[in-house]
């Protein structure tokens, strides 16, 4: 990245390369791809120059038992053994870590939730599994940890514990803090909120960024450490929010830590095409970059989608992962020069007139010639 631009790191998840591409109407296209192929995918990356960092959800370094709860403390475990061997990876590749999630959303377990489950034992599963993912993020040297809404919502209200749910939200939110200091963990500089309005719930209890912020601001004990990671344009334009908007609001509350990037038709279903890939969105993912620029913002961009399931290539299963990240992080470098060509209006002008100015500059398009001869 160049010293000017908004974007201070690139970051590149396991859950984007590693994805096999499966979707509700049909199976998985690539297999599931080994974690520790997965970070040497992301070493090259680094050694590339493509990517800075990377980001994971515990289920995508290593599987999950909810008999063994705390698998990772034991040294001997094939749990320690395979995080060792992928931070050795990573470390070889100059990749460092800017994010740990915690799944919440892929074990049957979890159907109706995990820190909101109105089962109290669910509940008390969920906060163990997110103490393990602190801990694997502590050992990874994550930066940040992030709640994704995942199962965390409702389809039918009248059976919802209202009364109850936002108390359970806190309460797990509450506890990320807690054992972040109590355990000295340093690593991380904040945690933050990932917001989506639906799927795979039919509605979430923290639908958009302003819910997000609103509930740090008003429930959470330490609102400073927590923040927002938006993912633009995907979760806020399913519910028709505007990228430019959500941006400028988050760093107006201070409150923006970091984004996730990708493309999206709007009011669609969890698009989570690669950046500037589809049928809409160039404008408004460019007056993005444009409005942070303008706000001073500068941050890591974690990518947070998948190469379009039509392009993968099961007998080529690496090359064509490593083409999704080339893919990516080109369609960053565009957009941020894209941004860069956007002047301030020149006064007087209408916004109809100003907007249509910025068009021509963000194209390069010499004025065109209206009247008719």
């Amino acid at each position: 990245m160049t010293a000017q631009s908004c974007i201070t790191e690139r970051s590149m998840p396991f859950w984007c390369v590693g994805s096999p591409l499966s979707d509700p109407f049909g199976g998985a296209v690539l297999n599931r791809m080994d974690s520790l192929e997965t970070a040497r995918i992301l070493a090259w990356a680094g050694k590339e120059g493509y990517i800075e960092a990377t980001g994971f959800h515990d289920d995508d370094l290593v599987p999950w038992d909810p008999q063994q709860p705390e698998d990772d403390l034991d040294p001997n475990s094939a749990c320690a053994k395979k995080l060792r061997e992928i931070k050795a990876i990573l470390d070889e590749g100059g990749v460092k870590v800017n994010s740990a999630v915690c799944s919440l959303h892929g074990h049957p377990m979890f159907r109706n939730g995990g820190i909101c489950n109105p089962d109290a034992e669910i509940r008390r599963m969920a906060r163990l599994k997110v103490e393990r993912a602190l801990r694997m993020g502590q050992f990874l040297g994550a930066r940040h940890y992030i709640y994704w809404v995942a199962r965390d919502g409702f389809e039918v209200p009248v059976v919802t514990q209202w009364t109850q749910v936002y108390e359970w939200l806190a309460d797990g939110l509450n506890h990320v803090r807690d054992y972040i200091r109590d355990k000295g963990m340093t690593n991380y500089v904040g945690a933050t909120v990932e917001p989506k309005p639906n799927e795979p719930r039919g509605q979430m209890f923290l639908p958009t960024s302003g819910h997000a912020a609103g509930f740090i601001l008003g429930r959470l004990r330490d609102p400073d450490f927590w923040g927002v990671n938006p993912e633009l344009l995907q979760h806020e334009s399913m519910a028709l929010m505007n990228a430019v908007m959500t941006v400028s609001y988050l760093c107006s509350l201070k409150k923006l830590k970091f984004l996730h990037f990708g493309s999206q038709i709007k009011a669609q279903f969890d698009n989570d095409f690669p950046p500037l890939v589809g049928p809409e969105g160039l404008k408004e993912t460019v007056f993005m970059f444009w409005a942070l620029k303008q706000l001073g913002w500068r941050g890591v961009c974690e990518f947070d989608c998948h190469m379009l399931r039509a392009e993968a290539t099961p007998d080529k299963a690496t090359e064509c992962r490593k083409q999704f990240i080339v893919d990516c992080v080109t369609a960053l470098a565009m957009a941020l020069d894209l941004a860069d060509r956007i002047e301030a209006p020149a006064p007087g002008l209408s916004q109809s007139t100003a907007d249509l100015a910025s068009i021509r500059q963000l194209c390069k398009l010499t004025s065109p010639n209206i009247v008719r001869k």
